[in-house]
């Protein structure tokens, strides 16, 4: 299993978080972004710069991850990628995207960005907070419990 991370968007203490798992776990947590990131130096933690462009990121995700393995992302579309992967995706405030909600919110980000389009402002989403990366790190936690073991096993 590995982490891959959409990591434009994804808050300072969120990767941070992936960085301290990574070398706890020993499994490989991998940032990909459109400009250059800077990472602590460890075998278990890359990154991947890809061209600017819509969406590069999100493809090159969906382009290397597997089965099993964790994507973070805010990202609807590339959430639902990833499920479609049979991978699993998580937000950087705890929220899961499941088989069951992942249809709903995509439409509730479709009817968004129609309000949009249309000069309706609709207000965007609260500024990221301590209770949302609490959240975060209580439901990364819990999934490397679950799945996390079997990697450092066979690695070891």
């Amino acid at each position: 299993m590995q982490v891959f991370v959409d990591a434009d968007a994804c808050p300072a203490v969120i990767k941070d978080m992936l960085f301290r798992a990574a070398q706890r776990t020993r499994m490989t947590v991998t940032l990909v972004a459109n400009q250059y990131l800077r990472t602590p130096p460890s075998p278990f933690i890359k990154s991947i710069q890809v061209p600017a462009g819509f969406d590069a990121a999100d493809a090159r995700i969906v382009e290397l991850v597997t089965s099993g393995d964790l994507v973070i992302t805010a990202d609807i579309p590339l959430a639902a990628a990833v499920l479609d992967k049979a991978a699993h995706a998580l937000d950087p405030r705890g929220n899961w995207f499941t088989r069951e909600n992942i249809q709903e919110r995509l439409t509730m980000r479709d009817v968004s960005d129609q309000l949009r389009s249309a000069g309706i402002d609709t207000g965007g989403p609260a500024p990221f907070s301590t209770r949302d990366s609490k959240a975060f790190a209580g439901q990364l936690d819990r999934f490397l419990a679950r799945h996390g073991t079997a990697r450092r096993e066979t690695n070891e």
